[in-house]
């Protein structure tokens, strides 16, 4: 077969119908070599998904004419069954998850796989969901967990942001003001680049930011619909599938589908359950692009802006000084804030900022000494 020729759809059925049919020996081979029931049950019902997906294949082969083969797990699946039955199913979880992840790709490419790569994005939720250590215990602790790292996400997003942002701005301004104050042309001219240097970084950080949280909130927006319409055309599928994770996190089946038969009876709150389960995603807070693009523009500009504060009435050996003590200062302030978010010593996380940025100030003023020195 020529390189990237689209192969026969009978030859794509038959590998997507094996596949499945490797899934579903695997999964019963894991449920086999769980200990725990509720986990096994989990691990069967993911089986039997994977059997109804064999079967969707094998309809689309009839509907071709072509012969449906009956086929048996190939040798991969028989020895990753084998150390499932013999060492437990967590020995398989990682490879179980990096399957479903290969899956849902693949279908989600495939017209005629219709809600089948929907399927195998909950499975591989699922999966991950019990690969976790404690997947078991009690689910108020797993909650807890989910709850302080939504809230560190979402309420501390934006002060992360504007760390960083204004970071940015002193490095490479503080970097880009001593590189041509090294060269000595005059207070002018390395007011003029600090300023330059300021607003082009500000620019290119708010341009940037503003397309890569649409590009994000755009792609939301489309798996947050595409849920919406699996909720509409299969409300029965999308229950089981969210018992599927609360069963995986912990709670017995009976409660886990009770729980799942009340949210499902609300649309508003399936969807909104749905996509914080299946899709790991808030629909409350997709992200702001004109919001995200402000505050990069406003951060990297104050950040940017020290290094060239002296400069606006001083020039020469002083305004070098001056700017690198500011500069400094800055730095220090932003290391010490990081620490907020990675839980470190501030002293260090400021020393290790101020390290940084002298090193990349020493390096640039040196560069531009010699250049000075060179067109002199």
């Amino acid at each position: 077969m020529a390189e990237g020729k689209e192969p026969p759809p009978a030859d794509k059925y038959r590998a997507y119908l094996q596949g499945e049919v490797d899934g579903a020996a695997l999964y019963h081979a894991m449920a086999d070599g769980e200990q725990d029931e509720n986990r096994a049950g989990v691990l069967r019902k993911l089986a039997q998904t994977e059997e109804r997906h064999a079967a969707h294949w094998r309809d689309k082969l009839a509907a071709l004419g072509e012969p449906v083969p009956v086929l048996r797990p190939g040798l991969s699946a028989r020895l990753l069954g084998s150390m499932a039955r013999r060492f437990g199913a967590r020995s398989v979880l990682p490879i179980a998850q990096a399957l479903e992840l290969k899956d849902g790709n693949a279908y989600a490419a495939e017209p005629e796989a219709g809600n089948l790569a929907a399927d195998e994005r909950v499975h591989s939720h699922t999966v991950t969901e019990l690969a976790r250590p404690g997947a078991t215990d009690a689910v108020t602790g797993r909650i807890m967990a989910r709850e302080r790292w939504h809230r560190g996400r979402d309420g501390g997003g934006s002060l992360r942001a504007a760390i960083f942002g204004v970071n940015d701005g002193l490095v490479s301004n503080l970097s880009l003001v001593m590189g041509v104050a090294g060269a000595d042309p005059g207070g002018r001219f390395v007011l003029l680049s600090g300023v330059a240097g300021l607003l082009a970084g500000a620019f290119s950080m708010a341009a940037g930011e503003y397309v890569s949280v649409t590009a994000q909130r755009e792609l939301f927006e489309r798996q947050i619909a595409l849920e919406r319409e699996e909720l509409a055309i299969h409300p029965e599928e999308e229950q089981e599938e969210l018992a599927l994770i609360y069963q995986a996190k912990g709670i017995p089946a009976a409660q886990a589908e009770e729980l799942a038969a009340r949210i499902i009876q609300d649309k508003a709150v399936a969807l909104d359950t749905l996509a914080r389960e299946e899709l790991g995603l808030n629909p409350d807070d997709l992200g702001s692009p004109w919001g995200a693009a402000g505050s990069s523009f406003v951060m990297f500009a104050l950040g940017a802006l020290l290094p060239v504060l002296p400069y606006l009435f001083t020039s020469g050996a002083p305004a070098v000084v001056l700017s690198a003590v500011l500069a400094g200062l800055g730095l220090a302030t932003a290391g010490a804030a990081i620490t907020l978010f990675t839980g470190r010593s501030a002293l260090m996380g400021a020393l290790r900022m101020l390290l940084i940025g002298a090193g990349a100030a020493a390096i640039t003023y040196a560069v531009g000494r010699l250049i000075g020195v060179s067109v002199g």
